[in-house]
């Protein structure tokens, strides 16, 4: 097996577990090339990662994205459809917070290039992780079905200062609806369901430069069947972990990743 068709499924599991679990994708992606000098494997790569992890939460989500999309458009044309069903309000709540998430996200575009090259940037990152999680361990179980405006705008908020390098989209959101009194199912379903304008966004930014670049299609093509296979085992993992209300154990990684990357910070200052 060459290299670029092993490093092709080595980084589509680690796209399809750390896009979803929270413990932060980017950041340990970013671990990775600090290290060992593993680069993302070109821009084609990249791009049918990212298509992975979309079609594996279209898939474990199909009950809950078809109605969202469906109410989303009549939404469009009848404002207010989007406040009487449960799919519009769905599409509701992804709209209102794609806006901060698109702000903030192109706001710190160059700035997280520099980020992810520094270990106290990242283990900083893995330590507000920890904190997010464990907090959870002490939030009342919530019966709201959505957030509030505002609460949504909050989750976007949060969603777009997870760019940074150790910093979990997953863990933020799904934590943050949790205190802000949304169940613990409709949490997760509502962070995964916002992930997607995010990550489709990411796509559809790298597309022009994917058209101008000649990469192998096999490998990428082949690292985009395992994220999306990874992915949904992450993402029935995931589910299960937050509707049992275990999401605070997520830290026993985090935490010892954030103390070491840490430490490397001090010992290897860049």
């Amino acid at each position: 097996m060459s290299d670029s068709w092993f490093l092709a499924i080595v980084l589509g599991a680690l796209q399809g577990l750390t896009e979803f679990l929270p413990v932060s994708s980017d950041g340990h992606l970013a671990l990775a090339q600090i290290l060992f000098g593993v680069e993302g494997g070109g821009l084609g790569l990249t791009v049918m990662l990212h298509a992975g992890t979309l079609v594996a939460t279209a898939v474990v989500l199909r009950a809950e994205l078809v109605p969202a999309l469906r109410e989303g458009v009549r939404g469009l044309f009848h404002p207010a459809s989007w406040r009487a069903t449960a799919g519009g309000r769905d599409a509701l709540v992804v709209l209102i917070a794609s806006v901060p998430t698109a702000v903030i996200g192109l706001g710190l575009d160059h700035a997280v290039e520099r980020w992810t090259e520094s270990p106290l940037v990242v283990g900083l990152g893995f330590c507000c992780t920890t904190l997010v999680l464990a907090s959870t361990r002490w939030v009342r179980d919530g019966a709201a079905t959505h957030p509030t405006p505002v609460g949504a705008l909050l989750l976007g908020v949060a969603q777009g200062l997870a760019v940074l390098p150790g910093v979990s989209r997953s863990g933020s959101t799904i934590a943050l609806a949790l205190w802000l009194g949304v169940r613990r199912e409709r949490a997760f379903v509502l962070s995964m369901l916002m992930s997607l304008p995010a990550i489709l966004g990411a796509v559809l930014l790298k597309l022009p430069g994917l058209v101008r670049s000649s990469g192998g299609l096999g490998p990428s093509s082949v690292g985009a069947l395992v994220a999306a296979l990874v992915g949904v085992v992450a993402l029935v993992l995931l589910r299960r972990v937050v509707v049992r209300g275990r999401f605070a154990l997520f830290a026993l990684w985090t935490l010892p990743l954030a103390l070491a990357t840490l430490a490397m910070a001090l010992a290897w200052p860049s």
